[in-house]
């Protein structure tokens, strides 16, 4: 696995529409009606080469398209794909929604050995897109990763859910879950991500890496 190819994305001009999330390069389009999406999709579909993993959802109001399962999947041959799409989109008068992209990961905390990763992906009818992870067939399941623990904590099984959003969504949607009733366990890796709990203990983290990895980089360098 290699950073290069999310860090190239981020760096790349005319994306603006595209948040890079956990599960890579994504984007939501306004479309007016079903019909619109699907159309906005079928012409997608003929810029895509066929060794190209790309996923598309398509909704009444919107269309959403993720170029990659995993963010290190992310290649140069990405960028003008995610240009072409744009323009496609722009072209029938559809406009990118940056607030409505996001990705739910399930989180499965232990240490590396000690969880059967093959169980989940059998029992789920999931399929591997890294050696770390199960990702949904049909694209529209939350993905199942595995996290490794510090060795020197104690090994427990403990499971999590990831929200990656983008960077400007990331803020508003701590507040919101603050104002829900949400309790702030851990904001020491801030703004890269934070970890909210319910009232009965159960923690989600709200991440805004790696889209607000340029961001962030500026603002330590700044510090």
């Amino acid at each position: 696995m290699s950073n290069e190819g999310w860090k190239e994305f981020l760096d790349a001009d005319d994306v603006e529409d595209w948040v890079v999330l956990h599960g890579g390069a994504t984007a939501v389009f306004e479309a007016g009606s079903l019909v619109e999406s699907a159309r906005l999709a079928g012409a997608i579909a003929t810029l895509v080469e066929s060794e190209v993993d790309i996923v598309m959802t398509v909704a009444a109001g919107r269309l959403t398209v993720r170029l990659t399962r995993d963010v290190w999947q992310l290649e140069s041959r990405h960028v003008e794909l995610a240009r072409a799409v744009s323009e496609a989109a722009r072209s029938r008068g559809m406009s990118a929604n940056r607030g409505a992209v996001q990705e739910v990961q399930v989180a499965i905390a232990t240490q590396r050995g000690e969880v059967n990763l093959d169980f989940w992906r059998a029992v789920l009818g999931y399929v591997p897109a890294t050696d770390d992870n199960a990702v949904d067939p049909l694209g529209t399941g939350s993905t199942v990763w595995m996290q490794d623990l510090d060795p020197a904590k104690p090994l427990r099984h403990a499971m999590h859910i990831d929200v990656s959003v983008a960077q400007e969504e990331a803020q508003r949607r701590l507040s919101a879950a603050l104002a829900a009733g949400g309790q702030l366990v851990d904001d020491s890796e801030a703004p890269r991500w934070w970890t909210l709990s319910d009232r009965a203990g159960n923690r989600v983290c709200i991440a805004s890496w790696p889209d607000g990895s340029a961001r962030q980089a500026e603002v330590l360098a700044r510090a």
